[in-house]
C-alpha cells in the first residue's frame, strides 16, 4: 500500500469538502461570465500539470510542469493549449516540482522563472528544499537552459509545501506550506547559492494550500486550495473568497497580467486551465500607491516586508484552524483510517 498516505489525504480532502463551512463569504465577481475554461493542454506529455505561470515577455503564452516523477522539464503552451516549446533545465533535479512563479528582472526587464522542488509528502524526509531560478527563453524554441539552484529549509523544521510566490516589486520568495493548519514563509531578501537559506514563518494559510500567486501589482495574494481560492491583503488579512471551478485535483494558481483574473489548472491528462474572475473588492489597483513591501531590497534579511507584518496578523484574520475545524479534521481522518482498514481486509 505505497500510496496509503495520498489516500488518506484524498479521503481527508473529499471529507472535509462536505464537513468544513466556508471561512468567508464569497464576493460577488466583477463579470457575470464567471469561471470560463480557457484552454485544455493537449501535449500528451503534460499529464501531471502541477504548476502554472503566464509568460512575462511573451504575448498569450503559458508555462506548465508535471509534478513528482518526472525530469527538470517545463512546457510553453499557447491560448489554444498547444505546446510552443520544451525546455529541459539544466543543472536542476525534479525530486517533487510542485510550483512555479514568473516575473521580470528589474534591472534588464528580461522574464525571470523560478521552479519549486518543494513537495515533501513525509513532511521533513528532506534535508532541504530546493527553488530553482532560470532566465525565460528569449525564442519559443526547444532548448536546453541552464538554472541557478537556491537551497532553503524551514526555521521550525520540514514542511511539505506545494506553494510558490514572488513579490513583482521585490523578487522576494515566499512559499506555502501544505498542511492542516499552514503558514506562509518568507525567504531571505537576499538569496545565496553557497549556503542552505533560512525560510521564517510569517503568516498563516488556509488549510491544504496547492499554490499561491501575487497580484502583478504586489497589493495582494492568493492561495489556491482543493476547495476554493482566498485572496489575502499585505497584513494577511482577507479580502476575499472567490469560488472556483470543479476539477478532476486543483494544483495551480496564477494571475493575468492585468490582475482582473485568476487562471487555475488541474493535474490529468488533457488538464483544462479556467480563467475566474476576480472580485471588485480584490482587484490591484492601477496605480497602487508605494508602500514598504514594495521598496528594493535592501536592509536587514529578517525583515517581514510583507504579505504580513507578522504571524499574529494572520492569526487575527482567521486563517488558522479553529477547535471546531480540528475535531473534524480528526473525525475526518478517523473515517479515511476506517475505510483503508476496510479496503485492506478485502484485499487480504
Amino acid at each position: 500500500m505505497a500510496d496509503v498516505g495520498d489516500f488518506v489525504i484524498r479521503m481527508l480532502v473529499v471529507v472535509a469538502a462536505v464537513c468544513l463551512p466556508p471561512a468567508a463569504p464569497a464576493f460577488a465577481a466583477p463579470d457575470d461570465d464567471g469561471p470560463r475554461k480557457l484552454f485544455t493542454f493537449r501535449d500528451e506529455r503534460i499529464t501531471e500539470s502541477s504548476g502554472l505561470a503566464v509568460s512575462p515577455t511573451h504575448e498569450n503564452v503559458y508555462y506548465t510542469h508535471n509534478d513528482s516523477a518526472a525530469a527538470p522539464t517545463f512546457y510553453a503552451v499557447d491560448g489554444q493549449g498547444r505546446t510552443r516549446a520544451t525546455y529541459q533545465v539544466r543543472g536542476a533535479e525534479a525530486r517533487d516540482w510542485e510550483a512555479m512563479a514568473a516575473g521580470k528582472d528589474p534591472a534588464t526587464g528580461r522574464g525571470v522563472l523560478w521552479f519549486a522542488d518543494i513537495g515533501d509528502n513525509l513532511d521533513g524526509a528532506w534535508p532541504d528544499i530546493s527553488v530553482y531560478k532560470v532566465m525565460e527563453p528569449r525564442t519559443l524554441a526547444d532548448a536546453t537552459v541552464p538554472a541557478t539552484r537556491y537551497r532553503f529549509r524551514y526555521e521550525d523544521g520540514g514542511r511539505n509545501a506545494e506553494g510558490l510566490m514572488v513579490h513583482p516589486k521585490t523578487g522576494r520568495l515566499y512559499i506555502v506550506s501544505k498542511e492542516f493548519a499552514g503558514s506562509v514563509y518568507q525567504a531571505p531578501k537576499k538569496l545565496r547559492t553557497d549556503r542552505v537559506n533560512v525560510l521564517r514563518k510569517i503568516a498563516g494559510a488556509p488549510i491544504m494550500a496547492t499554490d499561491a500567486a501575487y497580484a502583478p501589482d504586489g497589493s495582494s495574494y492568493v492561495v489556491r486550495t482543493y476547495f476554493s481560492a482566498t485572496i489575502f491583503n499585505p497584513e494577511g488579512e482577507t479580502i476575499s473568497r472567490v469560488t472556483m471551478p470543479e476539477l478532476k485535483q486543483a494544483e495551480s494558481i496564477a494571475y493575468t497580467p492585468d490582475g482582473r483574473y485568476l487562471l487555475t489548472g488541474s493535474e490529468g491528462v488533457d488538464s483544462p486551465v479556467y480563467r475566474v474572475p476576480v472580485p471588485d473588492a480584490a482587484r490591484p489597483s492601477p496605480t497602487p500607491s508605494p508602500s514598504r513591501a514594495e521598496e528594493p531590497d535592501t536592509g536587514d534579511a529578517g525583515e517581514s516586508d510583507d504579505p504580513a507584518t507578522a504571524a499574529r496578523a494572520a492569526e487575527s484574520a482567521g486563517t488558522g484552524l479553529t477547535l471546531g475545524n480540528v475535531l473534524i479534521w480528526l473525525a475526518a481522518a478517523a473515517a479515511a483510517i476506517g475505510v483503508i482498514t476496510f479496503l485492506a481486509r478485502r484485499t487480504r
